[in-house]
């Protein structure tokens, strides 16, 4: 049997940039983030609704695409079992020092070659006097600059083959599959998995290019539907390139904008939070092949850049 909600949400990401002070300026002048620390090259920012210490950890880098995905687990015992069972799977890295504010992680693999890490022990933000907030329920103030997202919604992966690194997502991380794509053929092309009762907080898209390891995108909530509109006038204004939305999916029923911040790097702002997995007995939803071709629910028909875009970039050579 599945472990059930060891994996208590995705706690951070690490994204890797050619541009850092351009990325930066992205993620604080145009989404809003604040900036809680540096070490080296790289960068923390938190969006104002994480309890914990930093969200999203930007290094400079020779090229683009994502370095690891950190996921908190519920309890130090959790965490425990969730490392054994991974290195029987024979995927593991190995404990390294967390980054601060968190204490040791295990870092590990998952079949496609993404980087990923499990914490227990972090430490819970703490907003100086100038970013206090009225409500002692809320962590931070809301900074009213840019976009304003509120929280890391969910990572999209690239894969080579997206079975075997969902199942181990599922098998071995706890993850259930709330919705996927079954081409004709009988491949599974995609996969959407949550670890909570949110619809999803992990997805897997199969790579077309064959390459592993690579990064789709990486999306942020914004509070409304409102947000995201106003999101494509700030990115019109900042010069930010709009690749496609705002839309709504018919798979999950996001309402999204997708974008590409400086370093390449594909960011979503989405509004996900009507929908929620209550049901423990969830059934998986499988769209069709002729389906998926539909396009979204609504809006423009989906562009070919959103199957043929990842980072790092594919030599051509």
């Amino acid at each position: 049997m599945a472990p059930a909600h060891e994996i208590a949400h995705i706690g951070n990401v690490e994204l890797l940039t050619p541009e850092p002070e351009k990325s930066l300026w992205f993620f604080t002048e145009v989404m809003g983030m604040t900036e809680v620390g540096t070490e080296g090259d790289s960068v923390y920012l938190r969006t104002w609704d994480d309890y914990e210490r930093h969200t999203l950890k930007l290094t400079a880098h020779r090229t683009s695409g994502i370095r690891r995905v950190a996921l908190r687990v519920s309890s130090a015992e959790a965490l425990d079992r969730r490392v054994k069972a991974i290195e029987e799977a024979g995927l593991g890295i190995g404990w390294r020092d967390g980054d601060p504010g968190i204490g040791p992680t295990y870092a590990f693999r998952d079949p496609d070659g993404h980087e990923l890490e499990l914490y227990w022990e972090s430490e819970w933000y703490e907003a100086p006097p100038e970013l206090a907030p009225s409500l002692k329920n809320q962590a931070q103030a809301y900074p009213a600059r840019g976009v304003c997202v509120r929280r890391l919604d969910h990572v999209n992966f690239l894969a080579a083959e997206v079975e075997g690194s969902s199942e181990f997502a599922r098998d071995v991380l706890g993850g259930h599959v709330t919705e996927q794509i079954r081409l004709d053929s009988g491949t599974i092309a995609a996969r959407w998995l949550t670890f909570t009762n949110k619809s999803y907080d992990l997805v897997y898209t199969r790579d077309l290019t064959g390459g592993h390891g690579r990064l789709h995108h990486i999306a942020f909530a914004t509070d409304t539907r409102e947000d995201i509109l106003r999101a494509a006038d700030i990115c019109l204004d900042k010069g930010v390139f709009i690749e496609t939305g705002p839309h709504k999916h018919a798979i999950q029923q996001t309402f999204f904008l997708y974008v590409y911040e400086p370093g390449g790097n594909r960011i979503e702002f989405c509004n996900p939070v009507a929908r929620l997995v209550l049901a423990p007995d969830w059934r998986t939803i499988t769209w069709t092949e002729a389906e998926r071709a539909k396009g979204q629910a609504w809006g423009l028909k989906t562009i070919e850049s959103f199957h043929t875009h990842g980072t790092p970039p594919v030599d051509p050579s």
